[in-house]
């Protein structure tokens, strides 16, 4: 976050672009606008008026000072400000009115105390450990800001493990047997669509917008830059999940005829056109495609099967031809190594492989 020095108090821009403006006044006080600003002018212009009320004796602690700045009215700023991807900001503002702000609204932020972010955690019981994380990781990340903006002189939240949680769903990755009865028991023009969240291990988000110009047949690649999400029934169309999730994936050649037969008979000409679209024309909604997918999963002995679990299924036969993790981690878009470890440990059968090949080696050397 950039800072400025202003003639009388001090100017930073705030991830989101815009402008903070704060001051120390005759209380001692480091007070901060209750607002932000589109340009840096604006911030000096709103020090300048502090500046001149304090030359004219005219001040007043504002009523939003640092001592009585409610978590409520500071958590509103935060969001506003958060450079965010609509479903995340829909997510943060849906945890904040449900879990956050009946606790927290009134409150001021000096007096959260340690003890009171516990009581407030244990009240949430843990029926819902996933919504208990989230809204806990958000809680903190929000104050963490708080310290950062010097509203606190450290961070409440404090409650080990809290922001995280167990997978509580196991994931059972389809078998090839299982897989090929699946694709066949799904619609003709959802055959490709499946086949490619199984074996490049795309997410649905990014499949529902691959269009003819993503799809280079020559090299056998697909080129993923964008993904649709559904926010308030609307499709939304933004980068990828993570900086990571913009990649190119090559297309297992055993696949690439299904894929020139989909273009043939189930999309029009013209390079923005959708690879696999809703009868409208725009983008497939999931309700759609699972109203299929549930019956073909069940036909497959799967009915345990969620469509995501395709993207895990082809992350565990990437892993099972001994990829390494920093190349799972190009081919699914992660940002970190954690998720391509996951696919790596859960790729059955590798480990028997290995031991072969060890004696193999061993067969070499003494012969």
């Amino acid at each position: 976050m950039a800072r400025g020095k202003a003639s009388f108090g001090s100017v930073r821009k705030l991830p989101s672009g815009r402008y903070q403006a704060r001051y120390t006044a005759p209380d001692l006080v480091r007070h901060t606008a209750p607002l932000t600003f589109d340009t840096r002018g604006d911030a000096e212009t709103w020090l300048a008026m502090r500046r001149s009320e304090l030359a004219r004796g005219v001040w007043l602690p504002p009523s939003g000072s640092i001592h009585l700045l409610t978590f409520g009215a500071y958590a509103e700023t935060w969001l506003a400000d958060r450079p965010l991807k609509p479903r995340t900001r829909v997510h943060y503002r849906q945890l904040l009115d449900s879990r956050i702000l009946p606790t927290f609204a009134d409150v001021a932020l000096r007096a959260i105390s340690p003890s009171l972010v516990r009581r407030w955690y244990a009240d949430m019981g843990t029926t819902r450990p996933t919504l208990r994380a989230h809204s806990y990781g958000l809680l903190r990340a929000i104050l963490a800001t708080a310290v950062s903006d010097e509203h606190l002189p450290a961070n409440p939240c404090h409650i080990r493990g809290a922001g995280s949680t167990v997978r509580v769903h196991k994931i059972k990755p389809a078998t090839l047997a299982e897989l090929e009865t699946l694709v066949t028991a799904m619609p003709a023009k959802y055959r490709t669509m499946t086949l490619l969240a199984a074996w490049c291990g795309l997410r649905f988000g990014e499949l529902a917008e691959l269009r003819r110009k993503d799809l280079d047949l020559r090299n056998g690649v697909l080129h993923v830059r964008r993904g649709v999400v559904r926010v308030g029934g609307a499709a939304v169309v933004g980068t990828p999940k993570s900086t990571a999730g913009a990649r190119d994936v090559a297309i297992p050649p055993h696949l690439l005829p299904a894929v020139r037969d989909h273009l043939a008979d189930h999309v029009e000409p013209g390079r923005d056109v959708l690879l696999f679209r809703a009868a409208s024309g725009g983008h497939l909604n999931p309700s759609t495609l699972y109203k299929s997918f549930y019956v073909a999963r069940v036909k497959a002995g799967r009915p345990d099967l969620r469509w995501h679990d395709l993207r895990h299924t082809g992350a565990v036969l990437a892993a099972s031809t001994g990829a390494t993790l920093a190349e799972l981690m190009g081919r699914l878009g992660h940002s970190t190594p954690a998720a391509a470890l996951r696919y790596q440990h859960a790729a059955e059968g590798r480990d028997a492989a290995i031991a072969k090949a060890l004696s193999a080696l061993a067969g070499g050397a003494t012969s």
